[in-house]
């Protein structure tokens, strides 16, 4: 369900209200219960996160940076992913 914002043109309050789409617009101020409500157009929504957490990669630790720097001279050889790839290759074996 969109979350929608309106303003009063009466007294100028202005909220948000998490309503159905099919639901009619309010017409009613809450603060000063005159029926001079406007439904306002908005710009989307938001990123709404649902679900038990996110990657890790997400959030990378201060470590990061420092793995990255040890691997980057390290490069793969045409050896790597071969039974006889070299001690610290880190591809799987294709045999």
């Amino acid at each position: 369900m969109p979350t929608y914002d309106y303003a009063c043109s009466a007294c100028g309050h202005r909220f948000e209200e998490f309503q159905s789409m099919s639901a009619e617009p309010l017409k009613k101020c809450p603060a000063c219960k005159k029926p001079k409500l406007e439904r306002l157009i908005g710009g989307g929504a938001g990123v709404i996160f649902k679900g038990s957490g996110f990657y890790e990669t997400d959030y990378r630790g201060s470590s990061y940076a420092s793995d990255a720097k040890k691997d980057e001279g390290g490069g793969c050889t045409p050896k790597c992913g071969t039974s006889d790839a070299p001690a610290g290759c880190k591809m799987p074996k294709k045999d």
